[in-house]
This record gives C-alpha cells, structure tokens and sequence, in this order.
C-alpha cells in the first residue's frame, strides 16, 4: 500500500512542473524524436547508412558506449567516501552519482543495440535463452557485469528512496551488502569493456596491460565532470543543502584521477616511440598522420591539452575552488575524456587495417542522429528520477504528504510544480 502511494506521488511529480521543467522535456523529446527516426531509416537501409565499413567496423556508437560506462562506473567515487568513511558533505548527495549510473548503463544498453545489424538477433545475449557463450566470450561477461550493476544500482536507489519517503532510513541487514558489491561491480564494468580492447590480438594498438587502469582513471574524471555541474545546477535551482566541500573534494579526486591517465597515456607512447616495432604506426596516424591522412591529429592533441590543462586547474585548491575554473576544468576532462574514449580510441585501433589500408572514418548523419536520440533518453531518465529524488531529500515529498493530499487537503508541493526545472 506504502509502495503503490510511493508510486502514485512519482507520477503526479512528473507531471507537475513549471514552464523550465515542460520546456527542458519537450526539448529532449525532440531529441528522442531526431533519434527515433534516424534509427527507423538505419534499420530500414541497414548499417550502410552508418560510415562505418569492413577496415572500421567500430565507431562513433562504440565509443560513446566505452565514455558511457566511465560515467557508470564513476558512481564509485561518491560511493566510497560516502559509504565506506562516512563523510557527511558526500553522503548527503551518493544518491545523486548512482542516479546518473542508472541512466548511463541505460544509454550504453541502447548504443550496443544500436550497433547491432540485426536488432531482432539480441534474444542471443539473454541467459538462457540464447546462445550466450558464457564463460569463454568476453561480450558475455561484458553484457552480464553491465546488468547487474545497472540492477545493483536500480535495486540500491528505490530502496533508499523509498525508505526516505515512509521516513526510515535504508536498512543497512538489506541494502549494505549491495552497496559493498556495486563497488567492485563499478570497477568490473569497465574492467571487462578494456579487456574487449585489448583481448584482440590483430589489433595492437588496444594489446597493453595498462588499457584496463587508464581506463578506470579516465573514467574516474569523466563522470564526476558532469556530477560537478549537475551539482552545482542543483545547488542553485533547488533547496538542496550540497556543501561547497563536496564539489571540492570530487574536483581534487578528479586531479589525482587525471594525473594517472595521464601518466598511464605517456608511458604507452612512450614505449611505442622507444620501441619503433611496426606497430608504431597506429600511434602515428593518431598523434603527427599517416602518408597524408591527418583526420583525427588536431582531435588527438585537443584532447591531451585538455585533460592536461584540466589537470593543472584541478591540481591548485584556488582554483578548483573558483567557480569559473570549476567549470572550465569539468568541461575541458569531459571534452578530453570523451575524444580520448571515442576517436582516438576506437579509429586508430582500426587504422591502417590488417590488409594497410586507410579508411578515415567520421560519422553519419544518421550515428549523429541516433546519438542525439540516445541521449535524449538518458536525460530523460536522470530527469524524472531527479524529479522524484530531490523532493524526497527536500521532506516536500513524504507518506504524509501523499496521504494529506489524497484526502484533498494539500494541494501539488512546491516540488511537484518545478523543483528540479
């Protein structure tokens, strides 16, 4: 009865918001629409809409699927501190990190059904009723790690919410075994996706030993960039209590995540130009070109120079705590991280290919659509579970308030009118 009540006020909190709220859905209902409608024509035509061929059979889908589970997986940084020390400026805002895991594991289901030929065909991956290969396929083990931590986190979520809404807290005998697991699941998730990389021996470029820790600490930048906004956009549009020290202390853990990948990145080319086996040349193609080919140069070095100056700023306490460098820093680690995951991860993989060839691969109108709409859709979902969430952590949205305004006494709360717009 308590749940059914619980659900019934996240409905009515969804469809109450002010002119901010309804005008931030509609925008990424367009999106969505953008996307539905690229993948309608994807489907209709077949993946030859998309830029990817035989030398590039990865792209623009794939790449944002690994920056993806970098953003899931980055959850673990607020989980730790919040959890494991106890450290109230985090503690008060965890539930915030795992929100945006949820709609990230949401979206990276959808670019690997994108990237599927044959979407009908996806009934292979499913246990037991499919053709799974487990445990020798790595896709396997990949596609299991990513549901049960995106299920960890869903599970971990309601049940904390819920409990704020009948006024408890969690149940640690229910929910701290699973917060313990979803630690390990965080790091598993992008463990498994750097082993897909680098478990391919015709590829080199992906064959290191350290593809799996860069990408824990590239990941470890890239989603806290965008807790750092997404903190900060609530701190001013809603009542929410979020401490100064906690935006800090993520920015300063992001400089210590940073100066790993970076250190990580320089001892990779390193060994690559010391070395100057033949498989130099994918390295080249990424940083100086290849017999002409310049493509993805300028992206390469934008991203090093970004995460690097990024690194700098969140390196000195002025200004990681100066709210101009704030952001400048949180978008200069996404921008990089996101180039780093992408182009200049997936492309010189490929790039020459087995037989030397160059193909210079960008993406289509229709990855770029498809995209649009997968975003679209991961925004919606961290939108209505804020919606639900920030009343809750407010007390505008509790069993007393659902069962005064069922008996008509309490007209929609300020919450339910735009408190996340």
């Amino acid at each position: 009865m308590l749940f059914w009540r619980f659900l019934r006020g996240s409905v009515r909190l969804w469809l109450h918001g002010g002119r901010g709220y309804w005008a931030w859905l509609a925008a990424l209902g367009v999106c969505v629409a953008i996307g539905i409608a690229g993948y309608v024509e994807q489907t209709h035509r077949g993946l030859i809409m998309t830029h990817m061929r035989d030398p590039v059979s990865w792209g623009f889908y794939i790449g944002n699927f690994t920056f993806l589970v970098g953003v899931a997986a980055a959850a673990v940084v607020l989980v730790i501190p919040a959890y494991i020390y106890h450290w109230a400026p985090i503690k008060e805002i965890v539930i915030l990190g795992e929100l945006l895991a949820v709609s990230a594991i949401v979206m990276c289901l959808l670019f690997v059904t994108v990237d599927i030929g044959r979407p009908e065909r996806f009934w292979h991956l499913l246990p037991l009723v499919g053709s799974l290969n487990f445990p020798s396929s790595l896709l396997a083990w990949d596609f299991m790690v990513l549901n049960l931590y995106g299920a960890l986190n869903i599970v971990i979520v309601t049940h904390i919410v819920y409990r704020a809404f009948i006024g408890r807290t969690f149940s640690k005998r229910f929910a701290w075994p699973l917060i313990l697991l979803s630690i390990p699941a965080a790091v598993s998730i992008h463990t498994v996706t750097a082993f897909l990389y680098n478990g391919l021996p015709a590829r080199p470029f992906w064959n290191s030993a350290i593809l799996a820790p860069r990408f824990l600490a590239s990941a470890f930048c890239s989603g806290p960039a965008i807790m750092l906004v997404m903190l900060q956009l609530l701190r001013r549009y809603t009542r929410l209590d979020i401490k100064k020290e906690a935006i800090w202390k993520i920015a300063e853990l992001m400089a210590y995540a940073m100066f790993i990948n970076l250190f990580l990145l320089g001892a990779e080319i390193f060994r690559e130009y010391y070395s100057g086996t033949q498989h130099l040349l994918f390295t080249e193609y990424l940083f100086v070109g290849l017999d002409g080919h310049h493509a993805i140069v300028p992206y390469a070095w934008f991203s090093v120079g970004a995460s690097t100056v990024a690194f700098l700023l969140f390196l000195v306490p002025k200004t990681r705590q100066h709210p101009v460098w704030l952001n400048v820093g949180a978008a200069l680690i996404y921008a990089g991280v996101y180039i780093e995951k992408g182009i200049a991860l997936v492309i010189p993989g490929f790039t020459p290919s087995t037989l030397g060839e160059i193909y210079e691969y960008s993406p289509s109108r229709i990855e770029l659509q498809v995209a649009m709409g997968i975003f679209g859709i991961g925004f919606i979902v961290f939108t209505l579970m804020l919606k639900v969430a920030v009343p809750i952590m407010l007390g505008e949205f509790n069993v007393e308030s659902e069962k005064a305004h069922e008996a008509g006494a309490l007209s929609p709360t300020p919450a339910a009118r735009g408190a996340v717009s």
